[in-house]
């Protein structure tokens, strides 16, 4: 009878002098250059922050209060760092974007000021009205349709299970590329904002709607920025959530760790707050994370990887969401750098975004073409885990579709034609930039009968083509 085995017992290790056979060439560490954050004083570099000392830097306060909030605040700040022409641009370009300025110093020292139009974080944050194009005309306000979908002011629901809370209508940064820009931060020359402000009164209708729903499991809290939230408010929103049987997940989304990483080393109230309704969430078997914003590797710093650590240590799991834009992050290099330095930072690169039809940016908006490829380049670049999905949030409230699940595509007229048969019926449009566009088409979207004419020519190839799909299902069933 032959023996029984020993269970658990492990295989033996080689000798020691045996060299260890590498299939793949061998890697220079000085090529990981995900892992090389920016560290040391790189803020003195501004003329207004040479004398200010890392104490003082890391302030999230001090952050707050020294805000750019104008383009001669911007001057002020840069000094001698860039030509009066350059900030003759700014101020133009403020005076027509939708958004109002809000940069945080952290911010500001981050931009390559010998390079400013070329830089990634300046086109995000500081427009110029030199390289500003003219809006898609399909584009809209609220190209989304959140205001539609939202049976009380500031609680929008469209998918069957998730409602999204805009708890508040003010960031830490304002983002000239928000798609909120109908209603995030003050009044521009272009935008009379909807106003949501931060009231408990308003906060109450939003609770009494997710009750009464026994559908809803997900809830969304975003602005607005989750940042700005009082450690008391965010208490009362996570505990009257997580008070409610049917909740299941929560959501706080903020872009705060990509534009003041300090408040995560600085705000003791605020995080503990987050701690415990995390915590509390945990003991219900209810998962609360953090949903973050960044969408470029230079926002990463040694400083983000510290407030980042703490929130780890903490079990907080935080995702993040990017936008694709060009000229930040639309090659292959730029978006595999990010996803990596995401992961090393221990933050899940979640979804990123096809730029949406936003008033204003549509020099920053991209092709889906472009969103195609890149999907491609980054699969397979690190765990799939780690591997965003790229997604167009459908124009008109279709939602987030998989940016390869377009029923039709024309990359001539750049009309892409989306379905989404579990949230609304009917077709959803998106719109190619018409810069990007061979010079005939361009010509085309100048005049309105051709635009309905392309438009409608793309709608019934989609019909077409799902016609074709169905029917070949059907014959192969």
């Amino acid at each position: 009878m032959e023996p029984l085995k020993t269970i658990g017992r492990t295989a033996p290790s080689p000798p020691r002098d045996e060299p260890v056979v590498h299939l793949k060439p061998p890697v220079d560490p000085a090529t990981l250059t995900y892992r090389q954050l920016r560290d040391g004083p790189f803020w003195q570099r501004i003329p207004a922050y040479r004398a200010i000392d890392e104490a003082t830097f890391l302030d999230h306060g001090w952050q707050a209060r020294n805000s750019i909030t104008s383009p001669q605040k911007l001057l002020a700040a840069l000094q001698d760092l860039v030509p009066a022409s350059f900030h003759d641009d700014v101020a133009q370009g403020f005076a027509r974007a939708p958004m109002a300025i809000r940069v945080s110093p952290y911010l500001l020292s981050l931009i390559d000021w010998d390079d400013p139009y070329g830089d990634p974080l300046r086109r995000q944050f500081v427009p110029v009205a030199s390289r500003l194009l003219p809006d898609h005309p399909k584009l809209t306000l609220d190209s989304l349709h959140e205001q539609a979908d939202a049976p009380v002011p500031g609680l929008t629901h469209r998918y069957p299970d998730k409602a999204l809370f805009l708890a508040l209508d003010t960031c830490p940064v304002y983002c000239r590329f928000c798609t909120r820009s109908y209603a995030v931060g003050v009044d521009t020359d272009e935008v009379e904002k909807v106003s949501l402000k931060a009231t408990e009164d308003r906060w109450a209708r939003a609770f009494r709607y997710i009750g009464e729903r026994p559908e809803l499991e997900d809830i969304v809290v975003s602005g607005g920025d989750s940042y700005q939230l009082k450690a008391r408010q965010l208490s009362l929103i996570g505990d009257t959530l997580l008070d409610i049987d049917h909740i299941r997940r929560i959501r706080f989304a903020t872009k705060g760790p990509a534009v003041m990483p300090m408040k995560l080393l600085t705000d003791d109230e605020w995080v503990d707050a987050l701690t415990r309704v995390v915590e509390k969430g945990r003991r219900l078997h209810k998962e609360v994370v953090l949903h973050t914003h960044f969408n470029h590797p230079d926002e990463i710093t040694a400083i983000t990887r510290r407030g980042l650590d703490r929130l780890h240590e903490r079990g907080v799991i935080v995702r993040n969401q990017a936008v694709l834009q060009r000229g930040v992050n639309d090659t292959i290099d730029t978006m595999q750098t990010l996803v990596k330095r995401l992961g090393y930072c221990n933050v899940q690169p979640y979804y990123v975004y096809v730029h949406d039809l936003v008033k204003g940016v549509e020099d920053l908006r991209t092709t889906v073409q472009t969103a195609v490829d890149l999907e491609k380049a980054v699969r397979g670049v690190t765990a799939g885990f780690q591997t965003p999905t790229f997604v167009c949030d459908a124009p008109g409230g279709g939602g987030k579709r998989v940016v390869h699940s377009f029923e039709h595509y024309d990359r001539d007229t750049g009309v892409s034609v989306w379905t989404a048969p579990s949230v609304k019926p009917g077709f959803f449009l998106y719109f190619d930039p018409i810069d990007t566009l061979a010079p005939a088409y361009q010509a085309r979207w100048a005049v309105p009968a051709e635009q309905d004419e392309m438009i409608a020519q793309a709608i019934a190839a989609a019909r077409a083509q799902m016609a074709a799909t169905a029917h070949a299902s059907s014959v192969r069933r």
